[in-house]
């Protein structure tokens, strides 16, 4: 009798293996012959197919099953484009000061690729006055001449009521995006020289699309024209018609030919100014960046993008004065 069993279970095991061949060639050939497609089985069954219902909602049956692999869910590969310049180098305090100039030609490479930045800015408001010879060199990056509202806006504050050589002609107000110093993208606005609006605009867009912190960029009339004190508030600013503190010579800002950018980080320094010999710093409280053998965030230096960027377009930088160190200032010549 055992050896009987012994004959049937050895005789069951190639029967049994039959059966799941001809099991898997039925099923096989209903797929190859059937009208269900791998894809439809796995919609049909996703408990089965992946192990979570509803997981192949979003898979499209169209086309031909040589489009399968093309048509099932991928991973997201869109990302940020590369920037044609590195990330910036953090700066440092504010001042004011005109000396040396510079005539070198403007040559700087870029791509219109934009950096993968944070939420959108708030729009302009819809009653805001747009000049019709408005400029728009990207997104957010604009510069026009003067509307009559601005000029209201500016006169008796950054523009003198009476006595002013620069006609409002020579002005134009540029409106652009940065990135603040907690990462989110605001709006901005200067007014410059018409001379150099183009280069403000190219400037402050690759700054902004990579990613360079700016504190605030508002018009010095917030302040009351009163540069000390956007120094002290680190604003980034332009036109003011204002003599070179401390003395009695029109500054390159009052044509709107140059730009602090980070100001208290980038202080003013004047060597032996003070009557005890010290040296002068502006505006007050940024003493201590005034020593730039020192590392610190917003240090603007011949490393940085800024500086690289505003030396590319023909401007001079107050870090490399002799008498004098103006860590935050730009300024351009214009014949």
């Amino acid at each position: 009798m055992s050896d009987l069993k012994t004959l049937l279970r050895q005789a069951a095991k190639p029967v049994l293996f039959l059966l799941t061949f001809i099991c898997i060639c039925a099923f096989l050939a209903n797929y190859l012959t059937g009208d269900e497609t791998l894809l439809e089985y796995a919609r049909n069954n996703p408990e089965l197919a992946y192990g979570t219902p509803g997981a192949v909602e979003d898979i499209q049956i169209t086309g031909s099953s040589s489009d399968e692999e093309s048509r099932l869910p991928q991973k997201d590969s869109t990302g940020p484009e590369d920037s044609a310049l590195p990330e910036m180098t953090p700066a440092s305090p504010t001042g004011q000061t005109d000396a040396a100039e510079s005539d070198t030609p403007v040559t700087s490479d870029r791509d219109d690729a934009y950096a993968d930045i944070k939420e959108s800015i708030p729009e302009e408001s819809d009653t805001m006055e747009h000049h019709p010879d408005r400029i728009t060199y990207k997104e957010g990056f604009y510069y026009e001449p003067l509307t009559d509202s601005m000029k209201t806006r500016i006169t008796g504050i950054s523009y003198p009521e009476s006595g002013c050589t620069v006609p409002y002609e020579d002005l134009n107000y540029v409106g652009l995006k940065y990135i603040d110093f907690d990462g989110q993208e605001q709006s901005g606005e200067l007014i410059c020289n018409k001379a150099i609006a183009q280069d403000m605009v190219e400037i402050f867009h690759e700054l902004y699309r990579n990613d360079y912190r700016i504190e605030s960029v508002r018009l010095i009339d917030e302040y009351n024209g009163d540069d000390t004190a956007s120094m002290a508030e680190n604003n980034t600013s332009c036109f003011n018609y204002r003599v070179v503190d401390g003395t009695t010579s029109l500054s390159k800002h009052a044509y709107g030919l140059a730009i602090d950018i980070n100001p208290y980080y980038n202080p003013y320094v004047v060597f032996h100014r003070n009557d005890d010999g010290s040296d002068y710093i502006s505006p007050p409280g940024s003493e201590v960046y005034a020593d730039r053998s020192q590392s610190f965030a917003y240090k603007i230096d011949e490393n940085d993008l800024c500086y690289r960027l505003f030396t590319e377009h023909g401007f001079t930088w107050g870090g490399n004065w002799n008498s004098s160190k103006d860590y935050q200032h730009f300024q351009k010549t214009i014949e």
